[in-house]
């Protein structure tokens, strides 16, 4: 048995946590993979961070192409060997003619939730303009958002699944820069990152829309270290690089913006 409790302290998403945590005791009780259902950025970031610290299992996130957001975990006993093709996924074309009713990634989302899966079952969607969408699910709901998903907002579709290697992935743009700052903190770094005055950035802290390693966080004065990443809502993520203090002790930064 897996020391629960000192596993789960300080943990935010404890429910996700505790599934988890039960399938990893199967997977070493059963020799077996076990795959938990998709998984937030947070969640993942926290459930890798939680399994750190034990020798027992190991994990593998995978969600059907190497920038994939909401990952499905692998997790198996340490002497096994585990490789991406042991999590399942599966990738559907969800096709129309948008053309005058264009859909948002909100409501294509919405359309395969009001089909009666729940957002678990559900990986990353790629919006694909006026032709319709992707979207990467678990095996198990191919079948039935085939069948049961025929609209989105007042558009017809034709749901089929498709191959992995037939997704649209669209590479991230990126910009590499380097800034120098009086301290490592966050509203300062963050700023200078996304190209926006300190109290522009302020707002958006105080506001809820950023967050530190996938965790939300209201502090300005967080204090940043290399390796970090800075995200916000609808303006994509900013990655700190390496760090060197100057001559005048101010602090030299990489930094790598995601857009």
């Amino acid at each position: 048995m897996l020391p629960r409790e000192e596993l789960l302290k300080g943990v935010e998403n404890r429910d996700t946590a505790v599934r988890v945590i039960d399938q990893a005791e199967q997977a070493i009780k059963t020799w077996e993979v076990v795959c938990t259902d998709f998984l937030s950025p947070p969640e993942i970031a926290e459930i890798q961070h939680m399994f750190g610290r034990l020798t027992e299992v190991q994990l593998l996130p995978f969600g059907g192409y190497p920038q994939a957001e909401r990952q499905r975990m692998a997790i198996a006993r340490s002497e096994l060997t585990l490789d991406q093709s042991q999590v399942a996924v599966a990738a559907l074309e969800i096709a129309g003619n948008f053309l005058f009713d264009p859909a948002s990634h909100r409501d294509f989302l919405g359309a395969m939730l009001g089909s009666g899966i729940v957002r678990e079952k559900t990986g990353d969607l790629l919006v694909l303009g006026d032709q319709g969408a992707q979207a990467i699910v678990i095996p198990e709901m191919v079948e039935y958002l085939e069948m049961h998903l025929t609209q989105v907002r007042s558009v017809p579709v034709k749901t089929r699944r498709i191959e992995l290697a037939e997704l649209k992935i669209r590479e991230p743009k990126k910009k590499e820069m380097t800034t120098v700052e009086a301290s490592m903190r966050l509203d300062a770094i963050a700023s200078a990152g996304f190209g926006m005055s300190r109290s522009k950035m302020v707002e958006f802290i105080d506001g809820g829309d950023v967050r530190v390693n996938w965790k939300d966080t209201t502090s300005s004065s967080h204090i940043l270290k290399q390796g970090d990443l800075i995200a916000i809502r609808g303006k994509g993520r900013l990655e700190i690089g390496e760090v060197a203090v100057t001559k005048k002790d101010r602090y030299r930064i990489q930094l790598t913006r995601y857009m």
